[in-house]
C-alpha cells in the first residue's frame, strides 16, 4: 500500500476512534442527567448537575473539534502529487518525516515514523509551499527537504 494511503487510512482510524469515545462520554453524560433525582440536599443535587452540564459542554467542543479534524481531512487529496509541501503532503527531511494532515502525533507505516501535523502549527506553517531541497531551521535545528509525495 502506498505510504500516503497508509497514513491517511491511520488519521481515519485515530479520528473514529477519537469520536466514538466522545459520544460514548456524551451518551453517559446525558445518562447521569437524566437519572439524578430530586435528593433532599438539593444544593449538592444542583451542583452535581451544573458539573454534568459543564462535562457535557466540553464534550461538546470535543465533537466540535473531531468534526473540523475530518472535514480538513476530507479535502485531503492523496492521489494528488505536488512538487511544494501541501495539506496532504508527505514530506521526508533528513531529520524527521511528514504528513502534513491534521496534528495526530506519531505513525507508522512498515518501519518508517511519521508524524501527523497540521499546515497551522509552527513546523507545517515551515514546510508548507517548500520544495525538495529546501532548507529549514525550525527551534535552531537545521534540516533539509529529501522528497516530497
Amino acid at each position: 500500500m502506498e505510504i500516503k494511503q497508509a497514513l491517511y487510512n491511520q488519521c481515519e482510524i485515530l479520528v473514529s476512534k477519537r469520536l466514538d469515545v466522545v459520544k460514548q462520554q456524551i451518551a453517559q453524560i446525558q445518562e447521569s442527567l437524566t437519572s439524578e433525582t430530586k435528593s433532599t440536599a438539593g444544593d449538592k443535587h444542583e451542583t452535581g448537575r451544573a458539573m454534568l452540564q459543564l462535562e457535557r459542554e466540553k464534550a461538546g467542543q470535543q465533537l466540535a473539534e473531531i468534526n473540523k479534524i475530518k472535514q480538513v481531512l476530507s479535502k485531503i487529496d492523496i492521489k494528488a502529487s505536488a512538487t511544494k509541501v501541501s495539506l496532504g503532503s508527505v514530506v521526508f527531511t533528513s531529520q524527521a518525516n511528514y504528513f502534513i494532515a491534521v496534528s495526530l502525533g506519531e505513525l507508522k507505516v512498515d518501519e518508517d515514523v511519521f508524524y501527523a501535523i497540521s499546515p497551522s502549527t509552527p513546523i507545517g506553517q515551515l514546510l508548507l509551499g517548500k520544495a525538495v531541497h529546501d532548507d529549514i531551521n525550525f527551534r535552531g535545528n537545521g534540516f533539509t527537504i529529501l522528497n516530497i509525495l
